[in-house]
């Protein structure tokens, strides 16, 4: 239908023949996403009209065509100036039912004219700043949270809880205002706290201990997936800085609550693979968030039938998490997004937690019994973890290389024993433990325990690469004397060349600039056995 026999019949506003035409072109243009900048004008009239239409008092079947129509126009950028007006957000908030006001919401009986405004709504508040600053002004953030708090009494579709929880997602996420005035004002972090239990539909064995029905974990229905998941991302938005300050009692017991439900969120399956994963990495995002002392609820429920124990303690959670993590690094997809957060979170669970600590050192690093090939090479997780440590991702190759350090009670000898020197030559040199020691830190005392294997090999090991190394043939062997004068003398010319040239550099050249170049051959044959990571973290460029 030609767009300007719409705007003609806008103009003229009978409500029959507008809901015709809409209803032709809305059918027309469900699947348009790209638009023709040669009616853009006409897009534009389009809207202002649409909004000023939907003013009138309508019937709910011509409210519902109106707003599908807006929802196509606001997939265009170019056209959202009508939509993002104070009276035009408020017309639609006002459809939606979360126009704030003083007086109580006005009732909105038509579920579908709800459910299309909610979708203008996250629409228009994506694409324009304009609506977000509008929005946070017109304390849109107020009414949605009326309205979640109504969902245990109120029967409402899925969907339209759902656009409830993306609107709020955005907003969250959009605008740090919307997000402080959620978590402080209206209590947010115990509102969606209360809806995420309620969308999980968990019972209490204990205070921070989720029942399950004779043990069993039945996979999370669709619906109720994609609302948990909604919920963990506001909740991650409104807890963005929690892990970095001190909470008091209260807060604490709110904070363990919560990862009790994440706890459970993390033993549960969605419908299908693809999405646990994604559930389970919303989880993994939040509990990074939790403070620090609040991540002991992942280990307080008693051991049961069938759970994962060690040293007392159920496991459970800590052993999906390294699941999770190594199916993270067999993808080899977004390291540093997928990674991180797991990584992360294991970090500071081990740092604060001996019994988590020690059982991840029994599953990363077992005693050692392979020295024969490098710890980098291998498919155990540990070889995996080490692989990582030289990443060409900054904050990759750190969080892998802090995870295993905290593992080896940040012990030099003892992580260097792991991973090699020449792998672990960049966090050592970051943290001024290039000639040894330790990280205070409280660890237990206890000694590593050292296979027979490793006993007998470690005399043979070198420690940049880690492994036992072949012996090389005698450079002599089968030299005269004389010949082997001539080489030590050659040798000797060599260390004074260098020396002399090293002195150079230091009084003149690098006085004046901060790196240079060119690296000489016997310097490079002298900086042979150390591993690359070192060369390429240093200011020295190699001369090809």
């Amino acid at each position: 239908m030609e767009l300007q026999a719409v705007v003609s019949t806008l103009e003229h506003g009978e409500q029959d023949k507008v809901l015709k035409v809409l209803q032709v072109y809305n059918q027309e243009k469900s699947q348009c996403f790209i638009f023709e900048d040669e009616e853009r004008e006409e897009r534009k009239k389009m809207a202002q009209l649409l909004i000023k239409f939907l003013e009138r008092e309508l019937q709910p079947s011509c409210q519902v065509t109106c707003l599908e129509s807006i929802r196509i126009l606001s997939r265009d950028k170019h056209c959202l100036d009508p939509f993002t007006t104070k009276e035009g957000l408020k017309t639609l908030s006002r459809h939606a039912g979360i126009d704030y006001s003083e007086e109580l919401i006005r009732e909105v009986p038509d579920l579908d004219v709800i459910l299309e405004s909610l979708k203008c709504l996250c629409n228009i508040v994506f694409s324009s700043a304009m609506a977000q600053e509008l929005t946070a002004e017109g304390r849109l953030v107020v009414g949605l949270a009326r309205r979640i708090k109504l969902y245990n009494e109120r029967s409402l579709p899925h969907d339209i809880k759902f656009f409830d929880l993306r609107l709020l997602f955005l907003l969250t996420a959009l605008r740090v205002d919307i997000r402080q005035q959620l978590a402080q004002e209206l209590r947010g972090i115990s509102l969606m706290t209360d809806t995420l239990e309620l969308t999980l539909g968990v019972k209490w064995l204990d205070p921070y201990e989720v029942a399950t029905e004779e043990g069993l974990l039945p996979p999370l229905p669709r619906q109720e997936t994609e609302r948990a998941m909604e919920i963990l991302k506001v909740l991650f938005n409104i807890t963005f800085d929690s892990s970095k300050r001190e909470v008091d009692e209260e807060d604490a017991a709110l904070y363990r609550h919560l990862g009790a439900l994440l706890r459970h969120c993390l033993m549960i399956s969605a419908d299908g693979e693809d999405r646990t994963e994604e559930f389970h990495s919303h989880t993994v995002n939040l509990l990074g968030n939790l403070p620090l002392k609040c991540l002991d609820v992942l280990l307080t429920p008693k051991v049961r039938p069938g759970s994962l124990e060690y040293m007392g303690v159920n496991m459970d959670a800590v052993s999906i998490l390294l699941d999770f993590l190594e199916r993270r690094l067999d993808r080899g997809h977004k390291l540093k997004e997928s990674l991180t957060p797991v990584l992360n979170l294991l970090t500071e669970s081990a740092r604060v937690h001996r019994q988590t600590r020690k059982f991840l050192k029994a599953r990363v690093l077992p005693p050692l019994r392979d020295v024969r090939n490098r710890p980098e090479v291998g498919n155990s997780l540990r070889n995996k973890l080490v692989r990582l440590m030289t990443h060409i991702d900054t904050d990759v190759k750190h969080c892998a290389a802090e995870f295993l350090f905290v593992l080896c009670k940040e012990s030099v000898s003892r992580f260097v024993k792991y991973t090699g020197y020449g792998n672990a030559a960049g966090l050592l040199a970051a943290r001024g433990l290039m000639a040894g020691g330790r990280e205070e830190g409280e660890y237990s005392e206890d000694e590593d325990t050292d296979t027979e294997e490793y006993k007998e090999a470690k005399p043979n090991i070198n420690p940049v690469t880690g492994r036992v190394e072949e012996k090389l043939p005698n450079p002599m062997e089968g030299m005269t004397e004389e010949q082997k004068e001539h080489e030590a003398m050659k040798l000797v010319n060599m260390f004074d060349k260098l020396s002399r040239y090293w002195d150079v550099c230091v009084r003149g050249y690098i006085c004046d600039k901060p790196s240079f170049g060119y690296v000489p051959k016997a310097w490079r044959d002298l900086g042979a056995g150390v591993a690359g990571d070192m060369w390429g973290n240093s200011s020295i460029s190699m001369a090809p």
